[in-house]
């Protein structure tokens, strides 16, 4: 193809979207391999300066941009993502180069197949550049006690880049790719989207595949793509989304096209806010305050109408997602809980051990719970064309880091995982420190277009887009220290209570590991208390068995035919 470029020097290149570098590729007027051989300088520049990466697969990207730039010269485009740089989140299988989760106990994993997205996403033409940081297994905290250090905030690297994709959010604010993949059970990819000032989608619950792709909660697991902007998000969607039979919870829907759905106004759309969100309860920080005013003038001027609406409680919503989240990813880890537990870090240790504190009974509640609230919202979905709320303060020093603070301020992403609809951040101002804060848009389950269009015309309002970290390539790290955190000695019967809880679930924890859950015991004994409180015998957990979509194929005939396999269509698995 050729150097015909005209989008500027190597830093600039790494700064063009998706959308941006698709036109250029196919125009002939950027190389594949010239994008790729940018983003790899960029990735040695300010790597050492983030730790967004794991696993760099460089010269693998190398060869699959070379791939791209012949078959696009001799006529064979594939769209949009061809010849794209892309991350994954270190959970995500790839054929042949490890898959750590960011753990001791993973460290050596090299998995036979990919997953499904991944498979997805190099079947569209992209360019593997490597896998990324993340909390241990998707779901401790910023730890120093693991093999790989936790991603920094590329807008300060003194600030954690949030979790847990970290990684993910890092890469793409600091210009090395401009696309990842994370993973989202309850804020996973919204809390470092928004912290890092990029714009991170939660799909529909069974929209994207999880298949092949290291389980957390089997009831709140979402895939979803990172990206600089709500159109590249749309771009990498529209390759994702799809039927998979591997993954059990993946829905066969048709798919939209997404990007024909983004348009600059929101006239006639109705929006519901959900101030109390950060308003009242567990009150958001002035600087985020401030950008929600700021916005909800924006989306007027846009044409939307605003109205005020009521959820429950964060809390409550919190109570329901750790209950049900914690009891199955204590499933997933337990024989290494029981077996390793000193291989894994404080962080996870300190959310997934109290799971021991909770009964068979406690997970059934929460799961009926769960299934009033996805009752409950149902007449604002037919009232509102999506809701909105703030995103999450801005990130946090590494150094006021407590594990015991996750349980002290629920998130405000953690309700839409548990209603499962989609919901997406996008950048709506800069604290007084500079780090980005965001909006959060969420909508009726399947209506991802509709969030997408209201994050578009947002966006396309608005400054931030902008705006970049400024990094210097090849500055020497950041120092940064970790809380030092001691767990205080328990009280002889709050000892005796959660060590007997605890050899009940097999687990031989250490002292400070034990001292640990005591420490943080009593948040998961008032979960217990408040979930225990809510009862009715008359509600059912979920459909055990979901024949509706049966019924509705074979209604007017006399006799159900068999079921076609899914054809792939645009944007489905080839």
């Amino acid at each position: 193809m050729g150097s015909r470029t005209q989008a500027g020097s190597a830093p600039d290149i790494c700064f063009l979207t998706i959308a941006e570098a698709a036109r250029l590729i196919k125009a002939r007027k950027l190389s594949p391999v010239e994008l790729a051989e940018a983003s790899i300088r960029r990735i040695e520049g300010v790597e050492p300066q983030l730790n967004a990466f794991v696993t760099p697969t460089l010269d693998l990207a190398r060869k699959q941009a070379r791939k791209a730039e012949r078959e696009i010269t001799a006529g064979s485009y594939r769209g949009p993502m061809h010849g794209i740089p892309f991350g994954l989140k270190d959970i995500y299988n790839t054929a042949g180069i490890r898959t750590t989760g960011h753990s001791k106990i993973s460290m050596t994993d090299v998995p036979k197949t990919d997953a499904a997205t991944t498979a997805r996403l190099l079947a569209a033409g992209g360019v593997l550049m490597g896998k990324l940081s993340t909390d241990e297994f998707a779901h401790g905290g910023p730890s120093f006690d693991l093999p790989w250090p936790p991603a920094r905030n590329p807008w300060n690297p003194h600030h954690t880049a949030s979790g847990s994709s970290s990684g993910s959010g890092a890469a793409v604010a600091a210009g090395m790719v401009p696309g990842t993949m994370g993973s989202d059970t309850g804020g996973s990819i919204r809390l470092p989207s928004s912290q890092n000032g990029v714009v991170g989608l939660k799909p529909t619950y069974g929209l994207i595949s999880r298949a092949g792709v290291i389980p957390n909660s089997f009831t709140f697991d979402y895939c979803g793509p990172l990206a600089w902007t709500v159109e590249d998000c749309a771009i990498m969607l529209q390759v994702l989304a799809g039927f998979d039979p591997a993954d059990p919870g993946s829905a066969d829907r048709a798919v939209p096209n997404y990007r024909a759905a983004l348009k600059p106004y929101l006239k006639g759309m109705r929006i519901g806010v959900v101030r109390h969100f950060w308003e009242e309860e567990f009150r958001s920080s002035d600087d985020t305050q401030a950008a929600m005013a700021a916005s909800l003038d924006v989306l007027k001027k846009l044409g939307a109408k605003l109205e005020d609406v009521r959820l429950r409680s964060r809390q409550e919503y919190f109570d329901v997602k750790f209950i049900i989240a914690e009891s199955e990813i204590f499933s997933i880890h337990q024989k290494d809980l029981i077996e390793r537990v000193a291989d894994f870090g404080a962080d996870f240790i300190g959310k997934i051990s109290l799971a021991a504190l909770f009964q068979s009974g406690d997970y059934v509640q929460a799961q009926r719970k769960r299934r009033r609230m996805l009752e409950e919202i149902k007449p604002l979905y037919r009232k509102y064309d999506a809701l909105i709320t703030a995103g999450p303060d801005a990130a946090i020093r590494f150094d006021q880091h407590r594990i015991t603070a996750f349980w002290e301020k629920p998130n405000i992403t953690t309700p839409f995982n548990v209603l499962g609809g989609p919901a997406m951040t996008v950048c709506n101002g800069f604290s007084r420190d500079g780090l980005p804060l965001s909006l959060q848009i969420i909508g009726r389950p399947f209506d991802d277009a509709t969030v997408l269009r209201v994050g578009h015309a947002y966006e396309k309002a608005t400054p931030w887009r902008d705006r970049r970290p400024s990094l210097v390539e090849g500055a020497a790290p950041v120092t940064v220290t970790q809380w030092p955190y001691e767990p205080p000695t328990p009280e002889p019967a709050m000892r005796q209570k959660v060590e007997m809880l605890a050899a009940r679930a097999g687990l031989k924890l250490t002292d400070k590991q034990l001292f640990q859950l005591c420490d943080e015991a009593r948040h998961g004994f008032d979960m217990v208390e408040r979930i225990r409180r809510d009862q009715d015998r008359w509600d059912y957990p979920a459909n055990n068995f979901d024949f509706r979509i049966w019924s509705e194929r074979s209604a007017g005939t006399a006799t159900s035919k068999p079921r076609r396999k899914p054809t792939h269509k645009r944007g489905r698995k080839p």
